[in-house]
C-alpha cells in the first residue's frame, strides 16, 4: 500500500533525514587512508546516539538474508555495488567508497547514500560518481505531481545508459516513511508515462547504482548481503529521500 504523507509528516521525515545527512558528512570527513570500515560505522552510530535516533539498518533481516545486518552503515568499496558489511578493512589510496545510511526519529525514517574516493582519485571514478549524481538529479527533477513513476525511472536510466554504464538488474529505489522500505518500488530504468500517478505527499528514496564496466550482472557474496559487480569493475551508489510536493520535489536528507 502506498501511503501519502501530510505536510507535518514530511516535516518529521525531514528531521530524520537531517540526521542522515549529518552522519554521511561525518563519515566522509573521517574516511582516510588507514581508517577501517568499522570505524566509519562507529562514527555514524555516534551521530544516531547523539540525536536520539535509531538505525533501520542494524538488525534488519529480509527473507533473502541469512543473518540480520550487523551495522548502521552499508560500506561498499570498489567493486561492491551495495550492502557491504562494515568490517576491519582499512581504506587504501584510490579506494572508491559508497556509504549508505538510514535514521529513524519519532517514528519516521530517512535514507541516503554517498560515493567518494579516498586519497588519489582515479579520473574514471570521478566520472562514474558524476554520472551517478547526474542520474539521481534527473530522477529527482522528474518527481513532479501529475507525472508517472516511469518518468523517474526513465530519467535515471537515460543518464546511466547514455554515459555507457551498467546497472544491476532489479535494483532501485523505494517508498519510505514509517519504515525504510515501503511501496512503491522505483526501478532505475523504465518507460516514461507508465506506472502510478505521482501525487503530492508521496515520499521516495531514489538510488541509482552504476557499474563502470557497462554490464548489468552482479553476484551476492557468501555473507548473503554484499553485492559485487560480476566483472570486477567499480560501482557507485548515490541516494536521497525526497518528497513530491505541489511546489515540486524536495530533498529530505540534507544536513
Amino acid at each position: 500500500m502506498v501511503e501519502i504523507k501530510t505536510r507535518a509528516e514530511i516535516a518529521a521525515m525531514r528531521e530524520a533525514g537531517r540526521i542522515v545527512g549529518i552522519a554521511l558528512e561525518a563519515t566522509r570527513k573521517v574516511a582516510a587512508i588507514g581508517v577501517s570500515l568499522n570505524e566509519l560505522d562507529e562514527v555514524a552510530h555516534a551521530v544516531l546516539r547523539e540525536a536520539g535516533a535509531t538505525s533501520p539498518f542494524l538488525g534488519y533481516k529480509p527473507s533473502s538474508a541469512p543473518v540480520p545486518f550487523p551495522g548502521v552503515i552499508c560500506a561498499s568499496v570498489n567493486d561492491v555495488v551495495v550492502h557491504g558489511i562494515p568490517n576491519n578493512y582499512r581504506l587504501r589510496d584510490g579506494d572508491l567508497v559508497s556509504i549508505d545510511f538510514g535514521a529513524t526519529l519519532h517514528g519516521w525514517t530517512g535514507d541516503a547514500a554517498i560515493t567518494f574516493t579516498v586519497g588519489t582519485p582515479r579520473p574514471s571514478d570521478l566520472e562514474l560518481i558524476a554520472a551517478t549524481r547526474s542520474a539521481l538529479e534527473a530522477g529527482i527533477a522528474a518527481a513532479v505531481p501529475g507525472g508517472r513513476l516511469g518518468d523517474i525511472s526513465a530519467a535515471i536510466g537515460a543518464v546511466a545508459r547514455g554515459a555507457g554504464y551498467g546497472m544491476p538488474q532489479g535494483w532501485g529505489g523505494h517508498g519510505i516513511g514509517r519504515t525504510m522500505h515501503e511501496d512503491p518500488h522505483v526501478s532505475n530504468e523504465g518507460r516514461p508515462g507508465r506506472g502510478m500517478l505521482l501525487r503530492p505527499g508521496l515520499t521516495l528514496a531514489l538510488e541509482p547504482m552504476l557499474i563502470a564496466g557497462g554490464k548489468d550482472r552482479y553476484f551476492t557474496a557468501k555473507d548473503g548481503w554484499t553485492i559485487h559487480t560480476a566483472d570486477g569493475s567499480r560501482a557507485a551508489h548515490i541516494e536521497h529521500t525526497i518528497a513530491i510536493t505541489e511546489e515540486g520535489p524536495q530533498i529530505l536528507t540534507l544536513p
